[in-house]
């Protein structure tokens, strides 16, 4: 009798092993076809442009972002977000970073180590609502986070068209909301954030829709971030 129970406890470590198995496949599987959907490209090379809209792709190894001027002649973005208007130290910015992510995340989660396991845990079965999150720059410097390219007037036209498809339609001015960082501002955006469809999916789609040479899949910041070539050291 008194085996019964070890025999018990034996299959149940057996079980979780196999479970712990499958899960870590499961991961390994999933940056495998990152980095193998990013690599295969959707679009053609990158055109050289010499007079056009300069932006920039930012990245801080995790999240990735469109850098744009704040006002342009194809689009005033202080119309769209009224937080570029000035930013909280009294400073008036001349650039905006727009990403777009899971709220709980970019609202409540300061770093990676303040994510709880019941949040990541809800957002890879069952995904989230995703919001836009806008960073108000002055001059900001090219380097290896911050790369810039320069892209045809009429590409930044479809630029600004595919990110204002992701904002719902709004009459009044847009309502900010406020998260860990205070520079920061973030808006209700449309879409559904899953590990199918990331933050660094939405700024693949975003450039590709601007003639930027982009791979079919994203989910990665690297994935985004080896289609821009970085700058030259000055």
């Amino acid at each position: 009798m008194a085996q019964a129970p070890l025999r018990w406890l034996n299959r149940l470590g057996k079980a979780l092993g196999a479970l712990l198995a499958a899960l870590a496949l499961v991961v390994v599987l999933f940056f495998l076809t990152g980095w193998i959907g990013s690599s295969i490209p959707r679009n053609g090379e990158t055109p050289a442009i010499a007079d056009g809209v300069t932006i920039m792709v930012e990245t801080n190894g995790t999240h990735t972002g469109i850098v744009m001027p704040v006002v342009t002649a194809q689009k005033d973005w202080r119309e769209t977000f009224p937080s570029a208007i000035i930013r909280p130290d009294g400073r008036i910015p001349t650039h905006i970073a727009i990403g777009w992510g899971e709220r709980e995340v970019f609202l409540n989660v300061p770093t990676w180590g303040d994510l709880k396991a019941s949040t990541a845990l809800r957002i890879a079965i069952m995904g989230g609502e995703p919001v836009m999150r806008v960073s108000h720059y002055v001059r900001p410097a090219p380097s290896d986070t911050h790369r810039p390219v320069t892209i045809s007037r009429e590409a930044y036209d479809r630029l600004v068209t595919a990110i204002e498809a992701s904002l719902p339609p709004a009459e009044a001015p847009r309502e900010i909301l406020r998260g860990t960082n205070p520079a920061d501002a973030y808006y209700h955006a449309t879409g559904s954030y899953t590990l199918a469809y990331t933050c660094n999916n939405w700024v693949g789609d975003m450039l590709a829709e601007a003639d930027i040479q982009m791979g079919w899949w994203t989910p990665f910041a690297g994935g985004v971030m080896k289609w821009i070539e970085a700058p030259e050291p000055s």
